[in-house]
C-alpha cells in the first residue's frame, strides 16, 4: 500500500476531525495521505496535522485511519502506515507523538510504541426507548431524578465561555493543564455548526457542560466540566439529551471518546470507564501509539513529557499491550 498525499474532500458522512477548517485549527500544517493500491485504487484516508513546537516538528493524528474501501485488511492498513512513516520522514517531521483519545487505530506501524486503548460508542440507529433500556439502572435513575429536579438543558455557542471555565476548572481538579481560552475559540469557531455546547442548569446555576463536534457519521463527547458538587443526574441528563438530539438529526454513533483498557481498581479511570459504560455502549478496543523519526528529537520529546507530566498515554498504557494480543 503506498501512502500518498491527496486532496482534502471532506463530507459529512465522515469523521468531523478529518474536516478542513478543523484540522487549519489544530495544526501548523494539515493534510491527508491517501492509501493507494497497486491499481492505483484509493482503499483509505488519514488526516493529519503537524505542530511545530521550539526545535519538535511533531504530526498528530485528530482521527484514526478512515476506510474507503470495506474490505481494507489489518496487514493492509499495517502497510499503508509504514508508507506514511516514509512520507512524514520525506517531510522531515522528527515525530508521531499519541493521537487525541477520539482516535482509535486498528493496528500501528513498524516500530512503533504502542498502547491498547478503546472507546464506548452508542448505536444512535437503535430506537430510543431501546437506547433508554440500554442504559444501567443506576443511569435511568439518575436521569429520571434529574429531570424531576427540573435540571434544564441549554445549547449554544452563547454558552462557550461558561464551557471553558468549566472545563478547564474540572481538568484543574485533576492537575491536568487545559489549553488557553483563544486556542478552545479557535476550535469551537472552526467546528461552525459542527459543534454543539449544551449545559445543566438547576435553580439558575449551571452545573455541567459538554463539548460534542459531530457530522453524520458521529457524535464526539470531547470535553467535560463540572461544578465541583453538581445536583444528581445533571451529568447524566446532559449525555441523555445529547443522545437523543443527535438521533433525531439522523447522526449515527455518540462516542464518548476514550477509555483506558483495565483501569486500576479504586482508580478515577476506572469510575470514568464504569461512567461511560453504564449509558449502554460498545467497547471498541484498538490502540494508541507513536512513532520515533528523528531518534535524538524523539528522546527529548520524551524526557520533556516525563518532565511535565510523567509521560503520554502511550508511557501510562503500554505495559498493559500483552492483555490484548
Amino acid at each position: 500500500m503506498k501512502a500518498t498525499p491527496i486532496d482534502v474532500d471532506w463530507k459529512p458522512e465522515l469523521s468531523i476531525f478529518a474536516y478542513e477548517p478543523f484540522l487549519r485549527s489544530v495544526g501548523d500544517e494539515y493534510g491527508w495521505l491517501g492509501g493507494m493500491d497497486h491499481s492505483g485504487k484509493l482503499r483509505c484516508i488519514l488526516p493529519y496535522t503537524v505542530v511545530n513546537k521550539a526545535i519538535l516538528r511533531m504530526v498528530r493524528f485528530r482521527v484514526q485511519t478512515i476506510v474507503v474501501e470495506e474490505d481494507l485488511g489489518i496487514e493492509e492498513e499495517r502497510s499503508f502506515l509504514n508508507g506514511a512513516m516514509e512520507f512524514f520522514r520525506s517531510i522531515k517531521a522528527d515525530m508521531i507523538i499519541p493521537a487525541t483519545t477520539n482516535t482509535i487505530f486498528r493496528t500501528y506501524p513498524d516500530g512503533a510504541d504502542v498502547a491498547p486503548y478503546g472507546t464506548y460508542i452508542v448505536d444512535l440507529e437503535l430506537p430510543e426507548e431501546t437506547l433508554l433500556g440500554n442504559l444501567s439502572a443506576s443511569h435511568r435513575r439518575k436521569v429520571r431524578q434529574a429531570m424531576k429536579s427540573d435540571v434544564k438543558i441549554h445549547g449554544g455557542h452563547e454558552y462557550i465561555e461558561t464551557a471553558y471555565n468549566l472545563v478547564r476548572d474540572t481538568f484543574k481538579r485533576s492537575s491536568i493543564s487545559f489549553m488557553d481560552f483563544d486556542s478552545f475559540s479557535r476550535m469551537i469557531k472552526s467546528l461552525d455548526e459542527n459543534v454543539r455546547i449544551l449545559v445543566a442548569e438547576y435553580e439558575g446555576i449551571i452545573q455541567g457542560c459538554i463539548v460534542v463536534p459531530y457530522s453524520i457519521y458521529s457524535a464526539y463527547y470531547v470535553y467535560g466540566g463540572s461544578i465541583p458538587n453538581p445536583s444528581v443526574g445533571s451529568m447524566h441528563l446532559l449525555h441523555w439529551e445529547a443522545i437523543r438530539q443527535f438521533r433525531s438529526q439522523g447522526v449515527k454513533r455518540y462516542d464518548f471518546v476514550g477509555t483506558r483498557i483495565d483501569p486500576e481498581a479504586g482508580s478515577k479511570q476506572e469510575g470514568l470507564k464504569a461512567f461511560k459504560e453504564r449509558f449502554g455502549g460498545d467497547l471498541h478496543q484498538g490502540y494508541m501509539w507513536k512513532h520515533s523519526l528523528s531518534p535524538l528529537k524523539y528522546k527529548l520529546y520524551g524526557l520533556a513529557a516525563r518532565l511535565r507530566s510523567g509521560g503520554d498515554i502511550v508511557d501510562a498504557e503500554r505495559h498493559k499491550l500483552k492483555i490484548t494480543k
